[in-house]
């Protein structure tokens, strides 16, 4: 009797702290935007993407696009050989990816009581395309580094916080259902439930702890201009990276090294492949900029008709070349089905190139020197082929969970992957990758066969010896 009581009050108390959840009065409007609160977790991941592109325009990866991500084969071969559009692609989709975190960050500030942060959409718009920074939001890279560590912990802690509150939702739905089990009252529950509200007792704890030190408790005006000066200086820094002069102030590049700055022509003070056909970006009346920055680097972003991304393709190109490498690699392991899937994926501009390839191929494939030579021109076509079908499947992926994902990104760029390659040459590859599959295919079944076939013939020779 004395421990039904006891589960009565138990089931009574956390009844009453559930309802208490449910029931209480709305909070004021006044109070919802002094805290950041549960909109904490989306901070954080725009948090985590400003400092993503904050580490994509350092020095060594600048460096890096520079020499080896538009030197790479592929690009070369089947997106474009221009190094100025290409770089141009690379600027426009960081200010793309620039564009979405204003966005987002122009909703939050909504919620500020400062009213210049409530205007940042504007005051934004207007920094993108005259350089005008009224509010010196543009830190330099002392301060910049600084305010980069802050949200780096920041970024750490909120995602703890997460977890510990995905782990306290846990138990406290375990322990309503321990309180609501109709088994007959045992000394064994009572100790269970009373485990249980030991746990979410100090789970409890933790999570008041860590709301104290993530953007859970920080005021929106604080946060928000910390995104909001990251923003600015980010958008600067891009300005500088990419030599476009119009439009970031004269303080930035004495605080920034400007080792990695790229320069695609010989004139440094003009950047052709930025902002559509810009001629020289220190001409203020120029009418790319009256269509504004952003709006104009998101037309170099659509992909010309010749291209997979055009076509839709781009994906469904990259899991097909991926599947193929793995058939190259292990032809032997290929079976009949596996090959007939193959081809069911082949679109109908590929099947046309494939028969008219194939037309006049023999039925026989055992000559092992031409088998030789097909694998090693398959390897070379996969080596720079395969590396952005690889690139197109992780770019497409980092994206589809970006909500989810908290942690940095690599820094792979559409320019690296199919999205902007040229349909016809791909197509053309994925042909000789289709020829090249089938003689090779076929080599490793005759000579699968003709070993058992011999081996047949040897162990009916044995066995006609022994007998007689």
């Amino acid at each position: 009797m004395a421990v039904e009581t006891w589960l009565i009050k138990v089931k009574t108390a956390i009844s009453h702290g559930f309802d208490s959840v449910i029931t209480s009065a709305p909070i004021p409007k006044a109070s919802m935007k002094s805290n950041v609160g549960v909109l904490s977790f989306e901070t954080a991941g725009l948090m985590s993407k400003l400092l993503h592109l904050w580490q994509s325009l350092s020095d060594k990866n600048i460096s890096r696009l520079r020499n080896e991500s538009i030197s790479l084969e592929g690009v070369r071969k089947i997106v474009s050989n221009d190094e100025s559009f290409l770089l141009g692609l690379a600027c426009g989709e960081m200010a793309e990816n620039l564009r979405f975190v204003a966005k987002a960050v122009s909703r939050l500030s909504k919620r500020c009581g400062d009213s210049n942060l409530s205007l940042f959409e504007r005051l934004f718009d207007d920094f993108a395309n005259s350089g005008r920074d009224t509010n010196c939001w543009v830190l330099n890279y002392k301060e910049m580094e600084a305010k980069n560590k802050k949200m780096d912990r920041y970024v750490t802690v909120t995602a703890t916080l997460y977890k510990e509150m995905e782990e306290l939702s846990f138990l406290e739905n375990g322990l309503r259902k321990a309180l609501q089990c109709s088994e007959h009252e045992s000394t064994a529950k009572e100790q269970k439930i009373m485990d249980l509200q030991q746990k979410i007792f100090w789970q409890r704890q933790q999570v008041k702890y860590l709301k104290e030190r993530s953007l859970w408790n920080r005021s929106f005006d604080g946060v928000v201009s910390m995104l909001v000066r990251s923003i600015f200086t980010v958008l600067a820094r891009i300005k500088l990276v990419f030599d476009i002069g119009h439009g970031y102030p004269t303080s930035l590049p004495r605080s920034l090294s400007a080792s990695a700055t790229i320069h695609p022509t010989e004139n440094h003070g003009t950047c052709s492949f930025v902002a559509g056909s810009l001629k020289s970006s220190k001409l203020e009346g120029n009418k790319d900029f009256a269509n504004g920055f952003f709006e104009t680097n998101s037309k170099l972003l659509k992909p010309p008709e010749t291209t997979l991304g055009a076509a839709a393709f781009a994906l469904h190109y990259a899991n097909l070349i991926i599947v193929m490498e793995k058939m190259i690699r292990s032809p032997q392991l290929v079976g009949v089905d596996a090959r007939d899937d193959l081809y069911s994926m082949l679109p109908n501009s590929i099947r046309s190139l494939l028969r008219a390839r194939l037309k006049g191929v023999g039925f026989s494939a055992s000559d092992p020197v031409l088998a030789g030579e097909w694998k090693d021109a398959l390897g070379r076509i996969l080596g720079w082929l395969s590396p952005l079908a690889h690139n197109m499947i992780k770019w497409q992926s980092e994206r589809s969970f970006e909500q989810q994902n908290l942690l940095p990104k690599t820094n792979v760029l559409l320019l690296q992957t199919l999205f902007f390659a040229n349909k016809e040459k791909t197509e053309a590859a994925i042909t000789e990758l289709l020829v090249g599959l089938n003689y090779i295919w076929r080599f490793e079944r005759e000579m699968t066969a003709k070993a058992l076939f011999e081996c047949s013939n040897f162990n009916g020779l044995l066995n006609s010896k022994s007998s007689s």
